[in-house]
């Protein structure tokens, strides 16, 4: 007698037991904080007030749509170069860094409203208008360059060792330096502090990178070989794993990876400090025209949802229908009213994150009740110094373990997109639309400072660039199209 598998999961309004919920939301924080986080540092944004930002434009943009789209909502990479130019403009110079945020966040706002109107517009034009501009050769491309960009930060975390080693190492060359005889016994002894700090940084090194593979392989293998309940958790055992790794590795060596004192305070409650926005014209035209180049970007997220949750549909032969792809216009307007919360609190402008929709293809979990918990232990962590210190206490090295796996799935979902809307890869407009979108989006994130692309005179957001440069050669490629087999990428 068979005995009938049960599938796991959980599609969009399904809602998991209790404490099942609060560990997987627990799982999706744990994969969008990193990058919130270090947009808030890059961008010199309050860290507190754009974690709480995070979260309650993620509750907004869950009621805006309806809790029809599970996704969440984080400080988007695409924005930093415009947000850091206002930063550091000089005419805002004698600003205090209020101040600066102020200006910066009227910027923020008013892209969000790019963002509906570019909803309105493609809920207006309909689905055969949207797949003529963003058919799976573009989409598909810009998902893989995604993940695929991001491969430089998961592998310079994974060897990434705990910051007071690099401060050991510049103040002993501080030392060093500031001695005038180079050939005095002083300067012989501060050398050899240098050797010393040297030695510490390598032995470091190599201990981070095992710390990120034992935090790899275990997430793999959890995520293989768990069963049950069990095996929608291997984000958030393989972050145990090798936060434990660190522990033990730490305690062997005397290399302290795990710290509780990044942020200190007298005080365990600490509000986010909200800033209002400045009306200032030079940020609406820094940072509102960045909402544009992120529509590709989200089109690619929906897609890669659609395809994941209606998988789960079949394997759980569910009668319940999700046509999450028609929903490309709410999500566009639910991005823009995200953007606007933040924006008017003092947080960065975002996007939904891949790492987030990574884990959800993993653990095939799905749940908008999920996210919704999620950007409420969000919003509270913020609010609680103990709380922040005890994220920012998982090793850095412990995320680039996560990363390297998590971004790799982002960018096989773009794969997964072209498979599912089965794309002619024998055409030569489709073919020559993914190599054009790859290659300048990928070239331009590992060649560039800040994967900036010098062009006319101007610093382009090389993933921006690829997206709108594969939709202009797709549209000029169609027009008077003859050749039958690319009409799938129509």
């Amino acid at each position: 007698m068979s005995v009938k598998k049960e599938v796991l999961g959980y599609l969009p309004d399904e809602r998991p037991p209790f404490f099942e919920l609060i560990l997987f939301a627990l799982q999706q924080i744990v994969v969008m904080f990193p990058a919130t986080v270090l947009v808030a540092l890059l961008t010199n944004f309050h860290v507190s007030t754009t974690i709480f930002a995070s979260g309650l434009a993620t509750l907004c943009f869950i009621l805006i749509t309806g809790k029809k789209l599970p996704l969440y909502y984080g400080s988007s990479f695409s924005y930093i170069a415009a947000i850091a130019s206002i930063m550091s403009a000089e005419a805002f110079a004698n600003y205090t860094l209020d101040e600066r945020i102020s200006v910066a966040q009227f910027g923020i706002v008013m892209s969000g409203f790019v963002s509906i109107l570019a909803g309105f517009i493609v809920n207006k034009s309909g689905k055969k208008v949207i797949d003529k501009i963003l058919p799976p050769s573009v989409t598909g491309s810009i998902a893989i360059i995604i993940g695929l960009s991001l491969a430089a930060n998961a592998m310079g975390n994974a060897a990434a060792v705990p910051q007071y080693i690099n401060n050991n190492v510049a103040e002993a060359q501080a030392v060093y330096d500031s001695i005038e005889d180079k050939n005095s016994a002083e300067a012989v002894e501060a050398k050899d502090e240098i050797e010393k700090a040297e030695q510490q940084k390598a032995a470091a090194s190599n201990y981070a990178w095992l710390i990120a593979i034992i935090t790899l392989l275990s997430t793999v293998l959890y995520s293989v070989y768990l069963k049950g309940k069990l095996s929608q958790l291997p984000i958030l055992f393989g972050l145990f794993t090798g936060y434990l790794a660190a522990v033990i590795i730490g305690f062997a060596t005397g290399i302290q990876f795990i710290s509780f004192d990044t942020i200190q305070s007298n005080y365990i409650l600490n509000l986010p400090k909200f800033t209002l926005p400045k009306p200032t014209w030079a940020a609406v035209l820094a940072i509102m025209p960045i909402a544009i180049a992120t529509i590709p970007e989200s089109t690619a997220h929906v897609y890669q949802l659609h395809i994941y949750v209606n998988d789960l549909v079949k394997k759980k032969k569910s009668t319940k229908e999700y046509d999450i792809e028609s929903k490309l216009g709410l999500n566009l307007i639910g991005d823009g009213i995200g953007d606007i919360v933040s924006g008017l609190i003092g947080g960065p402008a975002g996007t939904n994150y891949g790492e987030n929709i990574s884990t959800m293809a993993i653990t095939k979990n799905f749940s908008v009740p999920v996210l919704i918990a999620a950007s409420i232990i969000t919003m509270i962590i913020s609010c609680f110094t103990p709380l922040i210190n005890a994220v920012y206490s998982i090793p850095t090295c412990v995320i680039g373990g996560l990363s390297i796996y998590l971004f790799g799935v982002i960018g096989a979902q773009g794969i997964t997109i072209m498979l599912d809307k089965k794309l002619d890869m024998f055409s030569a407009r489709n073919l020559a639309v993914i190599a054009v979108i790859l290659i300048v989006g990928l070239g331009g994130s590992f060649n560039f400072e800040g994967g900036m692309i010098p062009m006319f005179g101007a610093k382009l957001p090389a993933l921006a660039t690829a997206a709108v440069i594969g939709i202009l050669l797709n549209l000029m490629l169609s027009v008077k199209n003859s050749d039958n087999g690319d009409a799938q990428a129509a």
